[in-house]
């Protein structure tokens, strides 16, 4: 598979070779669930908590006598059974995060590229850096080649001025290729990636067949 390598100014510039046995084949949907859900999942707050009988509010003193009354024995009016009393069973502060095998993850991103690839949603620049901090610079360039909606620029080393450029265009992300993730690739319309951010991303995925 050959894809076109372009400038900033989308203008040919050479041609990048990539393996089909990397980005071809099927594409496997259930490894980019997986690395999605397993993303989602570690970024949850997990914060949520009700109050249980030892902190809802009230006396623990026995609000009766246990014989002779008639009435039912209880021992402390924070009892779930009674109103206002604490909760049973409800949602405790707790981390969703899970193990996720790293065979999996870098399938997952392997999957997410090849079908990026199929749509020709992939653009293969030459270089991604800025001359000055513009944000209205960053988004010519961007125009320029196409780029329309969500995307994601990837590159072996991020440029900082180009980094801060971009930050504050809606819906793109720039990351680095050794921190990029399936999920950022399956949720952006185009991907815009360095010559050498496509060969170090194909050196790492071409062992983690799966």
């Amino acid at each position: 598979m050959q894809l076109d390598i372009v400038n900033n100014n989308n203008e040919k510039v050479g041609v990048l070779t990539v393996k089909d046995e990397v980005f071809g084949g099927r594409v496997n949907t259930d490894l980019i669930w997986e690395s999605v859900v397993h993303e989602n999942a570690s970024k949850r707050r997990g914060t949520h908590q009700t109050k249980n009988r030892a902190n809802v509010s009230g006396s623990g003193k026995k609000p009766w006598r246990q014989k002779g009354t008639g009435r039912a024995r209880v021992g402390s009016i924070r009892n779930p059974l009674w109103r206002h009393g604490g909760t049973v069973f409800g949602p405790q502060p707790r981390s969703y995060d899970f193990a996720l095998p790293k065979k999996v993850g870098r399938g997952a991103l392997r999957a997410a590229l090849a079908q990026k690839l199929k749509d020709g949603a992939v653009i293969v620049v030459d270089a991604l850096a800025a001359s000055e901090i513009k944000t209205k610079t960053a988004a010519e360039m961007l125009q320029r080649l196409g780029v329309g909606g969500k995307a994601v620029l990837i590159d072996v080393a991020l440029d900082e001025k180009l980094s801060r450029s971009v930050r504050n265009l809606p819906g793109i992300e720039f990351v680095a290729s050794g921190k990029v993730t399936a999920r950022s690739i399956a949720d952006a319309e185009c991907v815009v990636a360095t010559k050498g951010a496509i060969e170090k991303l194909q050196d790492v995925l071409a062992g983690s067949r799966i």
